[in-house]
């Protein structure tokens, strides 16, 4: 038999899709963050004076970036907007779906979605593709920072009753790699910027209710083992201990990591090659440049 090459397989789309499903019907709840990164996202389109009549949300909840626009001024110049129907390309997103072909549209949004990407390079890269020249493309996924107190306190309380512990929070991609990720997927002129929010709650297990909520819980590929009540009692006592504020509630960390990018067009501002500079970077900058000898 012939190896099999491709992406490793972090997470598993049957999970996803199932965890999916079942926050649909609770999303309302907890969809603070969903709902601030479609702010964000509309925020970029209102400060550009553009029309994008074709336009595609990869969402994997797309009602947030919707309302978002809905009472936006730049609602007019936007649409109407494509979103994608199947539950299963939405848990898993790995590519622009089927029927955005290339070079189809002039925006496409995805929030909160590709941090499930088991080849995150390439759905950049095909979103890349289904865009039009000088089309812009506008992502948020969560970053490395996110649920950091979480991961602490599930690992050791796990290790403590088991002497091993098995991974429980996703390994988010790093925020200020976000550039260079767009970069390598061929957009140009790339943006991206990390928005911390600390989220307090009164207790460990209302930050698992949320999460469930939203449908982001564990989805880590290969068989999973089940936390007893115990190892979760002590995973509440050692946040508790570790993070817990004067008034008893314990704070949540989640790292937002905002993307903005441009499928290439000859229109676009090209950087100055190497040596062509007419200025040095201390008369720039209004200060005295330093030499190696004092």
């Amino acid at each position: 038999m012939s190896p099999s090459f491709g992406p490793p397989r972090i997470f598993d789309v049957q999970r996803r899709t199932a965890r999916l499903e079942r926050s649909e019907k609770s999303i309302g709840r907890a969809d603070f963050l969903h709902a601030r990164a479609a702010e964000n996202a509309v925020g970029s389109l209102e400060a550009l004076v553009r029309a994008w009549p074709g336009a595609a949300d990869l969402s994997a909840h797309p009602g947030a970036f919707a309302a978002a626009l809905a009472g936006s001024t730049a609602a007019s110049r936007v649409g109407p907007v494509k979103t994608v129907g199947d539950r299963a390309e939405r848990a898993g997103p790995g590519a622009a779906p089927p029927d955005l072909a290339d070079g189809s549209q002039d925006l496409i949004v995805s929030l909160m979605s590709l941090h499930w990407a088991n080849d995150l390079p390439g759905a950049l890269s095909q979103i890349r593709r289904a865009l039009k020249p000088d089309g812009l493309f506008l992502g948020t996924l969560l970053g490395a920072g996110t649920l950091k107190e979480l991961r602490a306190v599930l690992t050791e309380a796990e290790l403590e009753a088991r002497g091993g512990a098995q991974g429980r929070v996703s390994p988010f991609a790093d925020g200020f790699d976000g550039a260079a990720l767009l970069q390598r997927a061929g957009f140009a002129l790339p943006v991206a910027d990390v928005d911390r929010v600390t989220v307090r709650y009164p207790d460990l297990l209302a930050l698992i209710r949320d999460l469930r909520a939203m449908g982001e819980t564990n989805v880590l590929a290969g068989p999973v083992r089940p936390l007893t009540r115990g190892i979760l009692g002590r995973a509440a006592q050692l946040y508790s201990e570790r993070h817990g504020e004067a008034d008893g509630r314990i704070p949540a960390t989640f790292e937002i990591v905002h993307l903005a990018g441009w499928a290439p067009h000859e229109s676009q501002q090209k950087p100055l090659p190497r040596g062509s500079a007419k200025m040095r970077l201390a008369d720039a900058l209004g200060v005295r440049e330093q030499t190696g000898e004092e």
